[in-house]
Order: structure tokens, then sequence, then C-alpha cells
């Protein structure tokens, strides 16, 4: 199921003006919304073709070049910023429409908009926000204390190192003298 191509993106303005006239009915801000994406679609397909036909473009630099092959790769970028123009536009008035038809709606909270079951209430959200604190408090501590001895353990870890390390030390130094 697809929709049909909208006027100006390559088709005459009366080819569809029975489904134009069905859509203008029916202008809501749910279809203002898939047209605004279609037209960013189109302006971003729009805008690499531009990128191509620049990329493929030779630069006049000395080189001989046909006129005609410049000519129309030229016609073609100009039609291609008039049509993206065109559709920058429309996305403009689309916008604009849709701004106009969201003006009066007031926004509700995230939390409004999740349904959820409530139980005999507040005290026992009291209740649980208080065990959960206590819970989190209990836990904050328990890491602080994991990370103290975590700390006096990598201590004594570095110690051990730096014994061991003088001691191969003093082994070297012996076996140096010994030779």
């Amino acid at each position: 199921m697809s929709t049909p191509p909208l006027a100006g993106a390559g088709m005459p303005p009366g080819a569809f003006s029975g489904t134009q006239a069905q859509a203008a009915r029916e202008v809501n801000t749910a279809s203002l919304c898939r047209i605004g994406q279609e037209t960013v679609q189109d302006i971003v397909f729009r805008t690499m073709e531009i990128f191509q036909l620049l990329r493929n473009m030779q630069l006049p630099n000395g080189v001989t070049y046909h006129t005609s092959t410049y000519q129309d790769r030229l016609g073609k970028l100009q039609e291609h910023l008039r049509q993206l123009s065109i559709l920058f536009r429309k996305l403009r008035l689309v916008y604009d429409k849709c701004n106009e038809n969201c003006a009066g709606l007031d926004p509700v909270p995230i939390e409004q908009l999740i349904p959820y079951v409530e139980e005999d209430g507040s005290k026992h959200d009291d209740r649980g926000a208080a065990s959960q604190l206590r819970f989190a408090s209990e836990e904050r501590r328990e890491i602080m204390e994991v990370n103290k001895k975590l700390k006096q353990k990598n201590q004594q870890l570095k110690q051990i190192m730096d014994q061991l390390r003088n001691l191969i030390w003093d082994i070297n130094a012996m076996l140096a003298m010994r030779n």
C-alpha cells in the first residue's frame, strides 16, 4: 500500500485532484506529520542528488570541457535547487499548520499518560518510600565499607609488590657481583 506522490514531485498538478480533494477534507495533525516526513525525505534525496552532481562536475582548471555537457549539468543543478527551495517552503507550511493545530493543546505530563492501578494509596507509598530510602542508605554504607577494605587490600598489595621488586633487585645485584 503506497501513497500517491504529491503534486510538484514530478507529477502534473491536476493528476490526483480527486485524491487531493479527499485529503484536503481529512487534514489532521498526524497526516500533516506524515506529509512533513515525506517532504524531509524528499529534501534529503534532492540534497544527495545535488552533491552527486557537484561531485561529478569538473572544476574549470584550464582543461577544455564540453560546453553542452556543462550547460546540461548546470541546468540539472539549477532545477534541483529550485525543487529544493519549493520543498523547503512546503515544509515550512506543514510546520506552521502543525503548530497552529497544536496551539490550543495543553501539554500533558507524561505521568498522566501511563495507566496504573492505585491501591489504597498514600500511606503505603510513604512506607514504601521510607523502606526504599533505608535500603538505599544501608546499601550505600555497605559499598563504602567495601571500598575502604578494597583500598586497604590495594595498599597491602602495593607494599608486597614493592618488597618483591626490592628483593629481585637485590638478587640481581648479588648475581651481577658474583660474575
